[in-house]
């Protein structure tokens, strides 16, 4: 009984080591940050370039 019961410890041990992770998640995880930048992206690309303009000319005395 004993033995079977250390058995059970250690295969539940390297179980609970096994490092691979969980992949699903972290693609699910990787495609909604991607999306949320686009999104982002989209909504803020007028004002950044605006402000690149602003900072360009405000340098160059364009």
């Amino acid at each position: 009984m004993k033995e079977k019961l250390t058995r059970a410890l250690m295969e539940r041990l390297a179980l609970a080591r096994d490092d691979r992770g969980d992949v699903p998640g972290w693609v699910l995880i990787t495609l909604m940050t991607a999306g949320l930048v686009a999104v982002i992206w989209a909504i803020a690309e007028p004002t950044f370039t605006g402000l690149f303009n602003d900072a360009i000319d405000g340098v160059t005395g364009g």
